[in-house]
């Protein structure tokens, strides 16, 4: 299963390895899912993910990051048809669609209107695990 993770859940999982979140970077990890990801997701992730309030080793970081770049399916976005109310968020589901992601994961879902979504589903953690144990369940 494709899907794009927001940064606010990629930091989540990794601070709170027992959360919804750390659930889901797991899954990323043991390539039960992959990511989405293009060179403007990749540039935050490694920006927010080196911010020293977070206390991340530098070293494990890059790996992490690599392994992503490696590992995640490369796309290249294409401008939305409709811009979401914050313009930097377009990003990740200008991904979910050119990757044509099932999921696109977010602690902001509100910053995703239906209306703007073209027709990626867009999930809490929470809501993408139970939406992945009822798609597994059903084979």
């Amino acid at each position: 299963m494709n899907v794009v993770l927001d940064t606010n859940v990629l930091v989540s999982g990794l601070l709170c390895p027992f959360s919804p979140s750390g659930e889901i970077v797991r899954m990323v990890a043991a390539r039960e899912v992959r990511l989405c990801v293009d060179a403007r997701l990749l540039t935050e992730y490694s920006e927010v993910l080196h911010r020293p309030k977070f206390g991340f080793d530098a070293d494990r970081v890059e790996s992490f990051l690599d392994y992503v770049s490696r590992s995640g399916l490369a796309v290249s976005g294409v401008p939305l048809r409709t811009a979401l109310p914050d313009r930097d968020d377009e990003p990740f589901l200008e991904a979910a669609v050119a990757g044509e992601a099932e999921c696109l994961v977010t602690g902001n879902t509100k910053h995703f209107p239906a209306k703007c979504r073209q027709g990626v589903v867009v999930l809490s953690p929470s809501k993408f695990l139970e939406y992945y144990r009822e798609r597994k369940a059903r084979g």
